[in-house]
């Protein structure tokens, strides 16, 4: 059984991805920083047959990312799938935004995807190879005012991506950045409403991350920008 570590993963895209991947035969680690929210992740994915377990990890801190991949290996005797997907949306002036709010932006945004992959790659190693996600925005390529932080997160990860899928290509681990549209999530202590069907939905991204899998490997698409068809318009 492949294993799926997914960052950020209790609710929203990262918990489309995780129960997508269970329905297709992963064993999957969710993670979060809400303690309860692991735990009641993991008790109704359990419910529905999936192979989970869960672990609380705050990607800001790298021992927190270091215990969460010793979990997934000690659990179930490995990874081949890490998909980063924890994020935060902070946004302000660069004038108004306080340092506390771009350290806690950038380090969960950037940090926390070095630390995972630093922390996952010689375990991928080790399997043969993998498949690595880094799940942007589009925000990593079109800045926009008060986005300071979180433009300056997507756009490094972005570059990050493709460092990456040039480092490791050739121990057979694949590396793809996803860079969705507005999708209708909790995402910026946002609650979705029915207004927000024009909005792609999460089960969208965790399709394409499903079939990225099963995508021939003579080819890698190492960036993939989705959106919705049909926004609002005016």
């Amino acid at each position: 059984m492949k294993v799926a570590v997914i960052t950020g993963s209790t609710k929203g895209i990262g918990r489309a991805i995780a129960e997508m991947l269970a329905k297709d035969g992963f064993a999957v680690v969710v993670s979060a920083r809400n303690q309860k929210e692991v735990e009641q992740t993991v008790v109704e994915m359990k419910g529905s047959g999936a192979t989970v377990e869960g672990r609380a990890c705050d990607v800001r801190s790298n021992e927190q990312v270091e215990a969460l991949i010793a979990h997934a290996v000690s659990t179930f005797g490995g990874i081949d799938v890490l998909v980063n997907n924890a994020g935060v949306g902070r946004f302000g002036t660069v004038a108004e935004m306080s340092p506390e709010v771009w350290r806690e932006v950038l380090e969960t945004n950037l940090n926390g995807v070095f630390y995972a992959c630093h922390a996952a790659i010689p375990h991928l190693r080790q399997r043969g190879g993998g498949y690595i996600f880094n799940i942007s925005s589009l925000a990593g390529k079109n800045a926009f005012p008060q986005g300071g932080a979180y433009n300056a997160s997507k756009f490094g990860l972005n570059g990050f991506s493709e460092v990456l899928f040039q480092e490791v290509r050739y121990d057979n681990i694949r590396v793809s950045c996803i860079m969705p549209g507005s999708v209708s999530t909790y995402f910026n202590n946002h609650t979705p409403i029915p207004e927000d069907e024009w909005k792609l939905q999460p089960e969208d991204i965790a399709q394409v991350v499903l079939d990225l899998l099963h995508h021939h490997p003579r080819s890698l698409p190492s960036a993939v920008e989705i959106r919705p068809a049909k926004p609002r318009k005016g």
